[in-house]
């Protein structure tokens, strides 16, 4: 009886579980615009960023957080607070706020869910917008062009996602088969 009991709880808990995931932005890829401009189009780009961020870092353990490819580089939870403060810069240019180097001691999940939100919110700017050019990148007094986010931190953010899913598969936690990246779905 008491292994019925604690395999109940543990099926509840993780039913909880995937209903939070499912919760934060970028389970799937949204539905793409009837129409493109230059608005549609990074807001894709940053949607694509947020479901392989999504899955890139979902139900991570703490041997997946902690692993790193050598002692040069950085473990799976530093690359995390990488693409997060780099979500923090796409999403401070929609939002025309400077960037600050303030560092938030945040914990794996806050990271996760920040840095899911950070990119929803950017992207439904962009998908708004008429002129991307409006969305410089502000640190300090200089102004950098909207240019430098794709090239910079929303390709660079692509590739870090990437780099977690090698980490994945080497800790033997692959993400799942029934991702589709190209439809941006998931599988039944």
């Amino acid at each position: 009886m008491k292994h019925l009991v604690l395999i109940l709880i543990l099926l509840v808990t993780q039913l909880s579980c995937a209903q939070t995931d499912e919760k934060l932005p970028y389970y799937e890829v949204p539905e793409y615009s009837d129409k493109f401009t230059a608005g549609t189009m990074t807001a894709r780009m940053v949607d694509a960023l947020g479901f392989r961020f999504y899955w890139a870092s979902d139900s991570l353990t703490e041997k997946d957080l902690a692993y790193k490819a050598n002692d040069d580089g950085r473990t799976s939870l530093e690359t995390i607070q990488h693409i997060y403060d780099l979500s923090r810069v796409i999403v401070n240019s929609t939002l025309k706020q400077p960037n600050s180097k303030d560092k938030e001691d945040l914990g794996y999940s806050e990271l996760r869910s920040k840095t899911l939100q950070n990119l929803e919110i950017a992207a439904n700017i962009l998908r708004e917008s008429d002129d991307v050019s409006q969305f410089k990148i502000i640190f300090g007094e200089q102004e950098i062009p909207f240019w430098n986010q794709v090239n910079g931190p929303i390709a660079d953010a692509i590739w870090h996602c990437g780099q977690l899913s090698i980490y994945l598969r080497t800790t033997g936690n692959p993400i799942s088969s029934k991702v589709n990246f190209f439809s941006g779905k998931i599988k039944d």
